[in-house]
């Protein structure tokens, strides 16, 4: 069984009794933070881009635990000295790998990657059993479509805060878009630009999709069917 905790904002934590996956670790300087980055345990780091609330503390955390991370050549390189060079997997978008939990590809992303020359993404995990698509930031883009008949995705993490990403009703059709069983919505509340009526959100897609959308406030976890 796998076990998704919510940090806050884009930042969530799979743990499979074995191995624990941690997306960009924004937790220094997070209002809605509920945990500090020297409290996190990680066996690997996924990084969407390199914007600060993205990328946030993945150099320290990795330092620290040991973790190997996983993104774009151009974001990695932002982490310097703090991770050792064996453990950073630079990959692009449709490429994909294996590693010691299930598999990782990277998927398009519409939005400013936050380093000059790089691009954002989001990734599909094979973790424990369950297909996870994270979105990372981005806008709705047609290809989701793609994603979602190439890959059967369980379980959709979605940005829904509008003014930089997807908002509410755009992340509803993304949903629909990828045909995913369940949804959990992510990077809204965050500051008062993204502030949004998250309840609005799970009445809408569930209306429009076949997704049961699930609402996990930061600090919460749910098992993963």
């Amino acid at each position: 069984m796998v076990t998704f905790t919510y940090y806050g904002h884009s930042c969530f934590l799979l743990d499979d009794g074995k191995y624990k996956l941690l997306t960009d670790p924004f937790l220094t300087g997070n209002p809605a933070a509920a945990i500090k980055a020297d409290e996190v345990e990680a066996d690997f780091i996924l990084v969407s881009h390199a914007h600060g609330d993205h990328i946030g503390d993945a150099g320290a955390i990795a330092a620290r635990t040991g973790a190997e991370v996983v993104g774009t050549p151009e974001v990695l390189a932002l982490l310097g000295r703090q991770v050792d060079a064996m453990k950073l997997h630079g990959m692009n978008l449709g490429g994909s790998t294996t590693l010691p939990f299930g598999k990782v590809r990277l998927t398009l992303a519409q939005h400013s990657a936050g380093v000059a020359g790089g691009i954002a993404c989001g990734f599909v995990v094979y973790f424990g059993g369950s297909v996870i698509y994270f979105a990372g930031d981005t806008a709705l883009f047609s290809d989701m479509q793609l994603i979602g008949r190439k890959d059967a995705i369980d379980y959709a993490l979605l940005p829904i805060g509008d003014y930089y990403t997807m908002g509410l009703e755009d992340a509803a059709l993304a949903a629909q878009w990828l045909g995913a069983r369940h949804v959990i919505p992510m990077h809204y509340d965050t500051w008062p630009v993204i502030a949004q009526d998250v309840k609005k959100y799970k009445e809408v897609t569930e209306a429009m999709s076949k997704a049961e959308v699930h609402i996990v406030a930061p600090g919460q976890s749910l098992s993963l069917a």
